[in-house]
Parts: structure tokens; C-alpha cells; sequence
């Protein structure tokens, strides 16, 4: 897939390699670039790589070669510049049961640096994400996995920054909630967001990406963008590849034996 864009990218993994102290490859000579206004979602079984790919971008661990890039911002660098300029939702939102959703919001803006907002604000952006109103001043300890994650969207989105990192967001979303996240990213999208998000959602990462990127013990064995997607049968594509994996997975373990 050919790259003809002129502007830059602000997300982007650059011949990206970790490999771990026990040997184990995890991200394998990784390439890809995320522009503004789009969607890039990683598509792939446990282990295929996408949230060590995340983990790279907000400098959790560096890399063994090779970089990724925010803005152009190298980001085992100046990793404080970088995560000035990201938004990261993890799978499994960690916020304080104790506080409200507002609070939350408050204190996890506040810590951002975000002193500005006011109380509206917060309920604004929570009605956004599609927590219900009844919901903003309640404590978090009797809220679903799917409430919470909605809590950790709207702090993403209060942080404005330019380049969001989603990892497994519509775990534990309903379905009215899933076409809700849906929307939203569209919406984020438009506001002219970067976001990179790992899924097992095949439905919904055609449906809402630019470009789909399949993983398979750490590389990223296709990608394309939703226009070469039109017409194709991505779930097909997509057993293919997790069927050649196995194949390749079984051929190693006759060799070894």
C-alpha cells in the first residue's frame, strides 16, 4: 500500500522490534502511519502484538530497534513531550470507585493540567460518551465495566489531545453502547483525531476505520484501507490468516520435536 499523503503523520511505528529478555519476539519490524481525521485499527488473536504496539507508543517499555513517533516525537525520547500529545483508554479502565464519574473527570483533568472546565463541562462531555445523566453523580463502585469504560472515554476526550490510543474499547459495551462508541469515533474522527486502536471487533473496525492492520506474532501480516476493504469479506480474510498461523505455529512444533 503505497503512502501518497503529504502532510504528516501524527502516529506512526517505524521498523518497530521488541524482543524480550527471555528471547521472546513480540513486535517484529512493525510499520505504519496514522494521518489526522483517521481511524487505524489492529485486528489480531492474544499475543499477535497490538497492545505491545500501544505499550511502545506511550513508552510503558522501548523498543529493541526501531522507533514510534507522535507528532514526530520519538517517544522512548522525549516521552513526556509525546504523552503530552496522546489520550490513551485501556481495556481495563482503572479510575477511583470511591469518586463520581465527575469527580473523576475532574481530578483526572486537573491532573492533566485542564483547570479550566467547569462542572457543565464534565456532564457535557459524560452525556456525550452516552453515560446517562442519573449516572454523573454516583460513585464508580457499583458502575458496569462498560459505565466505567464510558468514563475513561470522556477523560480521553477532555485531555484534547490530538492522538488517541484505544486498546479493546468496546470490551464490555452492549451492543446500543457499542454503536454509541461507534458514533462517537466517528465524531472524533471528524474533529480531525489520530486514533490507533487494537480490537477483536471485526465488524466494527471495517465499519469505522481507515485502515485495518492484521497481527500475527508481532507483524502485521496485511493491511488495507476501507476502500480496498470494499466488497470483502474482512472475517474471511481474517480466519485465513489466524488458519496460517496455527499451520506455521504446528510446523515449528513438528521441528522442534
Amino acid at each position: 500500500m503505497e503512502d501518497t499523503r503529504t502532510d504528516s503523520p501524527l502516529l506512526e511505528a517505524i521498523n518497530l522490534t521488541k524482543r524480550y529478555e527471555d528471547g521472546t519476539l513480540a513486535l517484529d519490524d512493525v510499520s505504519f502511519k496514522v494521518y489526522p481525521g483517521e481511524v487505524y485499527a489492529m485486528l489480531g488473536g492474544n499475543g499477535a502484538g497490538k497492545t505491545t504496539t500501544i505499550n511502545l507508543f506511550l513508552n510503558f517499555i522501548e523498543p529493541t530497534s526501531g522507533e514510534a513517533r507522535v507528532d514526530g516525537i520519538v517517544t522512548h525520547v522525549d516521552p513526556l513531550a509525546a504523552k503530552s500529545k496522546l489520550a490513551y483508554v485501556s481495556e481495563n479502565v482503572m479510575l477511583y470507585p470511591n469518586f463520581t464519574a465527575l469527580q473523576n473527570l475532574d481530578y483526572f483533568a486537573r491532573l492533566g493540567g485542564k483547570t479550566s472546565y467547569s462542572k457543565d463541562d464534565y456532564r457535557r462531555v459524560l452525556t456525550r460518551v452516552g453515560l446517562e445523566e442519573e449516572a454523573h453523580d454516583r460513585r464508580l463502585k457499583g458502575f458496569s465495566k462498560g459505565m466505567r469504560q464510558k468514563c475513561g472515554i470522556a477523560i480521553a476526550i477532555l485531555k484534547d489531545a490530538p492522538a488517541i490510543l484505544l486498546d479493546e474499547p468496546t470490551s464490555g459495551l452492549d451492543p446500543k453502547a457499542g454503536l454509541e462508541f461507534t458514533r462517537l469515533l466517528q465524531s472524533l474522527r471528524d474533529e480531525g483525531r489520530a486514533i490507533l486502536m487494537s480490537t477483536h471487533d471485526i465488524f466494527r473496525a471495517k465499519d469505522i476505520s481507515n485502515t485495518v492492520g492484521i497481527m500475527n506474532r508481532g507483524k502485521i501480516v496485511m493491511q488495507k484501507t476501507s476502500a480496498e476493504l470494499e466488497g470483502v469479506d474482512l472475517e474471511q480474510i481474517y480466519v485465513e490468516y489466524m488458519a496460517g498461523y496455527m499451520d506455521d505455529a504446528g510446523v515449528a512444533a513438528e521441528e522442534v520435536a
